[in-house]
């Protein structure tokens, strides 16, 4: 099947507008703070969710609105997270009704989320005059002001779409995305909104839902820190007229495999925008004895803080991959071992058999001063294998989170 991309990100997929502008949440009004995403008709739904135990109200209320596995806008601000605040679950279901009452729709049927400062109150004063003016400028170019309007401290703008064929149709897949900070997700990223013309059923779309972020989204760390408020919604629209995905079968493996393109462009995406990242820095495990241990490895390796410091300063230090790998919890044989580095510099490598080896400091040095790296496992213990994605711990990781508030 042949997955091209296209123009549009979430205004790709046929029934879906959006916009994004600076309503005040923010003291910026440089950035945009607020985003709305809206399908003309009703869409199945889907979402997952962080699984920190201390989580945003706008979750409590999305769970609850598409239980019933429907949806027709997604309402999201920056700035403030509605996280940890007495009247949270209040405010996100006023921003639901604020939505409903703008569009036409019933409440129940708005995705809503926020991202930003945790513990801080949320005015809706500027939420409201945002949704207002949000649902009159609405439109098929408006893809990328929400992409915009959805980030803190994010450096680029996330969003992607793209063209497949699916049972003789043309369907279309977009999505944004926001992250860079608390990235260690332990169900999916930040925030990550899809949309989709594809028909097909809230259960199939959930099971494809939960399977492409266990190997996309799921597989990324920038600090090891899981966020509160952790979502990727995804809405399929059904206008491009293919026979409803009910079902396992050829139809839906090219709808996964659509729904996988995109997370796989979006995860290094946030990988690489890493709060004062400088490298993104890739792991690829094969040969290991099972799935379980190649993604155990990979994520291992990728969120250990002195890895990513050895990235910053370019210095192949071996040891520090091999002890990452023995403290993960995977099981491997260690004899078996090898482990080599590559970017667009070329190509090294440093363990073998489970031990270092000699190695050109030189080489080694221009390749790991390269802006993407990737680190090759190769287990040599069976056929399984996984992909990880991370990014170099530098000294303005630091800076940026010292005074995050202000």
């Amino acid at each position: 099947m042949t997955i091209k991309r296209t123009a549009g990100g979430v205004c790709a997929p046929k029934g879906f507008t959006a916009a994004g502008m600076h309503c005040g949440v923010r003291k910026n009004r440089d950035k945009k703070d607020i985003a709305m995403i809206f399908s003309d008709v009703e869409c199945t739904a889907a979402a997952v969710y962080t699984q920190n135990k201390v989580y945003g109200a706008p979750i409590t209320v999305t769970r609850q609105n598409i239980a019933d596995g429907t949806a027709r806008a997604v309402i999201c601000n920056s700035g403030n997270a509605n996280t940890s605040n007495a009247d949270g679950v209040e405010k996100a279901e006023a921003m639901c009704r604020m939505t409903a009452e703008a569009l036409g729709i019933k409440s129940s049927d708005v995705i809503v989320a926020s991202t930003g400062v945790i513990g801080l109150r949320l005015d809706l004063e500027p939420i409201e005059y945002g949704i207002k003016e949000l649902s009159k400028n609405l439109s098929k170019d408006g893809g990328n002001d929400a992409a915009n309007a959805i980030m803190t401290t994010d450096t680029k703008v996330k969003e992607i779409s793209f063209e497949f064929t699916l049972g003789g149709k043309t369907a279309k897949i977009g999505a944004i995305a926001k992250g860079s900070g608390m990235i260690h997700p332990n169900m999916a990223t930040m925030l990550s909104f899809i949309t989709t013309d594809a028909a097909i059923s809230a259960e199939m779309l959930h099971k494809a839902l939960k399977e492409v972020v266990d190997v996309t989204y799921n597989m990324i760390s920038v600090d090891g820190d899981t966020s509160t408020n952790d979502m990727v919604a995804v809405m399929a629209s059904g206008l491009c007229g293919n026979a409803p995905i009910t079902s396992e079968g050829e139809d839906y493996e090219a709808f996964k495999a659509a729904l996988g393109a995109v997370g796989s462009y979006m995860a290094p995406m946030i990988a690489g925008d890493g709060e004062g990242a400088t490298r993104l820095i890739t792991c690829s495990v094969t040969g290991a004895p099972d799935e379980k241990t190649a993604k155990t490895v990979a994520r291992g390796v990728i969120a250990s803080s002195l890895v990513k410091a050895m990235f910053f300063g370019a210095d192949a230090n071996w040891g520090r991959l091999l002890c990452a790998m023995g403290y993960c919890g995977a099981e491997f044989d260690l004899s078996r071992v090898g482990i080599s580095m590559s970017s667009a510099a070329g190509s090294i490598k440093g363990v073998e058999g489970g031990f270092c080896i000699p190695f050109s400091e030189e080489d080694a040095k221009k390749i790991l001063l390269e802006s993407e790296i990737t680190v090759d496992i190769s287990m040599n213990q069976g056929e399984a294998s996984a992909t990880a994605w991370g990014c170099d711990l530098t000294y303005d990781y630091v800076k940026i989170n010292g005074d995050y508030r202000s």
